[in-house]
């Protein structure tokens, strides 16, 4: 590589040579000649042969100096301009091939420096930065999943050598194997669910959207958690306005509030409250999902969107921190806004608003 790299230098060095030489060849030949001929006319005599050839010889020497100086300059220049900065920059470059996304590139002084060069620094840098940031992510992410698959994997060994036991009873059998499908089926909604956030994340799920009742879809949703609430017997609250229609993906829309309702139930004890309330604010539909439940303190509220992030550890094996993960990205997808409000011990409300449709899906078309 380095006698490759040296060939190469030499090529260009020879090839700037001859370029200068024959530029000056040009431009030296061409002013001479109009010398001669200005001052021949001029005095009002013919140069000789013998002069002309002297003449000829200093030329060539003068362009053969010329050549070399402006070689030597441009070799210069190159190497302290350019060449010396790129180094820099292809150093810096593979070092991030590498894996190392800390390196940082300093800018070049602007004296005597293309600016050029310090655009594409700039870009570099921005580049690294944001390399470093997916990387923690993707750091971050990896241990997350490790850590949330050991502890629903290690339910299922504990409880698939529990039921080898010879002497065990049938209650307990079927108690150990309860635990056995609570888990893996807590594993396979976590795979679900990071598929699924892969996907919006990457945009390989495309909007479909149609125009549809809101009211209608909320109903829909929360309905399918009667034997939940009837379970906890938790009281539930609806003030839905009739004739709201949005314009959206109703599938993914639907993943926003199975999720809301999901929380909802789950951190609201036995006797509790969840209350669903939809109307129209101007061009936006606004949701409100609110509960009885817990709360949670500011700093746990900053924190909620996170993936894996979960406030209240006592409920951790009723979940897998990807929920409002999965809420926030096709709430983002939609455009639209969502906001939350808790209190420890008081309860906590969700705020979703979206754009609404002044027509149902008939005039709509």
């Amino acid at each position: 590589m380095k006698n490759e790299n040296t060939t190469r230098r030499v090529l260009n060095t020879v090839s700037s040579f001859f370029i200068f030489f024959l530029l000056a060849a040009l431009v030296t030949t061409s002013c001479i000649m109009l010398f001669i001929s200005t001052l021949q006319g001029s005095i009002g005599r013919r140069f000789t042969e013998e002069e002309i050839a002297v003449a000829a010889k200093i030329t060539m020497l003068n362009v053969i100096l010329l050549s070399v100086g402006m070689a030597i300059t441009d070799y210069l220049r190159r190497k302290y301009t350019v060449e010396r900065h790129v180094k820099r920059i292809a150093q810096a470059t593979s070092k991030m091939i590498e894996g190392d996304f800390s390196v940082r590139i300093e800018p070049i002084s602007r004296f005597g420096s293309d600016d050029s060069l310090n655009e594409i620094i700039d870009c570099i840098n921005k580049m690294a930065e944001e390399l470093s940031g997916v990387e923690t992510l993707r750091a971050d992410f990896i241990a997350n999943v490790s850590h949330e698959m050991k502890t629903p994997l290690s339910v299922m060994q504990n409880y698939g050598t529990l039921l080898q036991l010879p002497e065990l009873s049938e209650e307990k059998r079927i108690e150990y194997a309860k635990a056995i499908t609570d888990a893996s089926r807590r594993l396979a909604d976590m795979m679900t669910n990071i598929l699924k956030l892969n996907r919006l994340e990457n945009q390989r799920i495309y909007p479909n959207p149609s125009t549809f009742d809101l009211g209608e879809q909320l109903c829909e949703c929360l309905l399918q958690y009667e034997s939940v609430w009837e379970r906890k017997n938790i009281e539930i609250q609806t003030d839905i306005a009739e004739g709201v229609f949005v314009s959206a993906d109703e599938e993914l829309l639907s993943l926003v509030w199975n999720n809301l309702f999901s929380n909802a139930f789950k951190f609201t004890d036995d006797g509790g409250r969840v209350s669903l309330s939809l109307f129209s604010d101007g061009e936006y539909a606004t949701v409100r999902i609110s509960d009885t439940g817990c709360g949670m303190s500011a700093e746990v509220g900053a924190h909620i969107f996170e993936k894996f992030y979960q406030g209240d550890t006592s409920r951790a094996t009723q979940g897998n921190g990807l929920g409002l993960a999965l809420v926030r990205r096709v709430i983002d997808i939609m455009q639209a806004e969502i906001g939350v409000e808790s209190a420890v011990g008081v309860g906590t409300t969700f705020t979703v608003r979206i754009r609404r449709c002044e027509n149902g899906p008939k005039e709509a078309r």
